[in-house]
């Protein structure tokens, strides 16, 4: 892992580095089957649980909102006055990160500074990552390209230009709460669960539920920044084995909680744990969520995301400053922030290896 002050560094390139996801109806199971790969998965199973992309003709904006990200970035990159390319790759579709390798190798372009498209520690939202680089690299050795040498930049949950445009997203959509409702509603920071066994690895050096630590701080920050007092924390888009413990409470169950026992007819629903409007927010939130709360009455009124932001760009590049200029990281948050590392060597050899369990 790079420490928090660190020499300054120089690159030739940013790449992006992403899930992915399948832009039309063909491209649904092909894309499932990168995503479950080894697990075992019918394809007949993967036809049922492409149904959700089917419903938006095959397209997951995923990849769309990367795109837009990435020419925000460009024109921070312009304004700052960095004369840097920036390239797009994904682990599950096209644009596959070990394609834009190649293309980078046969480019000229030898150091990367790679974004990527999470805030968050723990497996998934990091590690996996590191996994995909050092998978990378392999490729294109492999291939006898030459060799890259990719720094990860850190993770970012408490950056404050990330907890100032969620400040923002929360106080808009608050204020689409009418009057006589105000009393009635309540606060719900969502984000991706995971199981349990994978968030209690998460961290390096005894720094456990890393992940799950740092949602309940990013949700801490932003609640606390725009005057909210009362919130609850809660999870969304569990899949697998229904006996496997994940994180909980699950948002549709919670919401249907609060609405029976407390009379809660009102959420604002801030999508903490996603950085833009990808499938499991136009499902799983602006869909099933609601849904749900339609049958019970309850209004819901749904945080935008920080991604598509220019301020948002702004802190991407401020992660690559931080990198280029060896300066210390900007945080704000009282849980530790970890993720910068080179090569897809992770923090340290446990970090966050759900191998373990």
């Amino acid at each position: 892992m790079i420490d928090a002050q660190h020499s300054a560094q120089q690159f030739d390139a940013l790449l992006v580095l992403s899930f992915g996801g399948p832009e039309g109806n063909e491209e649904v199971v092909p894309f499932l089957e990168n995503v479950t790969r080894g697990r075992g998965i019918p394809r007949e199973r993967l036809e049922v649980v492409g149904e959700h992309y089917y419903y938006f003709d095959g397209i997951s904006p995923i990849n769309a909102l990367n795109r837009e990200i990435i020419r925000n970035v460009e024109s921070e990159l312009k304004k700052r006055g960095h004369n840097l390319p920036v390239y797009f790759g994904n682990r599950n579709w096209h644009p596959f990160g070990t394609a834009t390798a190649e293309k980078m190798a046969q480019e000229g372009i030898r150091k990367v500074a790679v974004f990527a498209t999470s805030a968050w520690g723990g497996y998934s939202a990091c590690r996996q990552y590191d996994e995909d680089i050092a998978a990378i690299r392999q490729h294109l050795a492999d291939k006898g390209l030459p060799e890259i040498e990719f720094t990860k930049m850190r993770q970012f949950y408490d950056h404050p230009k990330f907890i100032a445009e969620m400040v923002d997203a929360v106080a808009e959509a608050w204020q689409r709460i009418p009057a006589e409702k105000i009393g009635r509603a309540r606060m719900l920071f969502t984000a991706h669960s995971v199981p349990n066994a994978h968030d209690n690895v998460g961290g390096a050096d005894g720094d456990k539920n890393l992940y799950s630590r740092q949602v309940a701080e990013a949700s801490r920050l932003v609640a606390e920044r725009a005057g909210i007092s009362d919130y609850d924390l809660v999870w969304q888009s569990r899949s697998g084995n229904p006996k496997t413990p994940w994180l909980e409470p699950d948002i549709v169950d919670h919401t249907t909680a609060i609405h029976d026992h407390d009379g809660v007819d009102a959420v604002v629903v801030c999508p903490i744990g996603f950085i833009s409007d990808h499938m499991e927010v136009i499902w799983d939130l602006d869909s099933e969520l609601q849904a749900a709360a339609d049958e019970m009455g309850v209004q819901v009124e749904r945080a935008r995301t920080a991604g598509p932001s220019q301020r948002f760009a702004g802190m991407v590049v401020d992660l690559l400053e931080e990198l280029e200029q060896g300066r210390p990281w900007e945080t704000s948050g009282n849980v530790t922030v970890q993720g910068c590392t080179t090569n897809g060597v992770p923090c340290a050899a446990g970090c966050c290896d759900i191998r373990a369990n």
